[in-house]
């Protein structure tokens, strides 16, 4: 029981504080139930669909394959790869966590697993398609390219703080959960 609770202690901290909120401030604490309930519901309808996704990948793609295409060795090719997935994906960043971590017990490259999620949070071609048509050609390319450096850059910047036994331990931790 103790260990139910210690899992969901932040759950129950913000179920927690909605019901204070709806006894002591009525109206804000019923807005905040509805926001909570949205964002649920939202949430519902993404991880079942990129949970098939992550079966489908820890099936179909064989560990070796990945080791060659985004592991240690895998240079550019792993690079563009990690972002060209990222930026082809679709749905929410949190979505982009549970991926990562099956890429990362494929295989993948520390850093590589670090552009796909800097590439699915900042280049998704719909986003881009979205700062086109509101904001124009010129602020899309702008940011684009500036966005490109920049993920390559927190990448390697990570995985040069981060040391052997920290890298080791994210693997061992992306292993265990998946």
């Amino acid at each position: 029981m103790k260990k139910l609770i210690n899992r969901y202690k932040f759950f129950i901290m913000l179920l927690v504080i909605n019901l204070g909120l709806v006894i002591i401030y009525p109206a804000i604490g019923q807005s905040s139930l509805r926001i909570t309930w949205s964002n649920t519901l939202e949430m519902l309808s993404v991880i079942p669909p990129i949970f098939i996704l992550l079966g489908l990948l820890d099936v179909w793609v064989q560990r070796e394959t990945m080791i060659k295409l985004m592991g240690e060795k895998s240079g550019l090719i792993g690079v563009v790869l990690a972002f060209f997935l990222g930026s082809a994906a679709a749905g929410p960043l949190y979505a982009a966590f549970p991926i990562a971590g099956v890429l990362l017990k494929k295989g993948s490259k520390f850093s590589n697993v670090l552009v796909f999620i800097g590439a699915w949070s900042t280049t998704k071609i719909p986003l881009l398609l979205f700062e086109t048509s509101s904001m124009g050609w010129k602020f899309m390319l702008t940011r684009f390219i500036i966005d490109i450096p920049g993920i390559a850059l927190i990448a390697y910047i990570t995985q040069k703080i981060l040391n052997e036994k920290e890298i080791s331990h994210i693997y061992e931790n992306a292993k265990n959960r998946l």
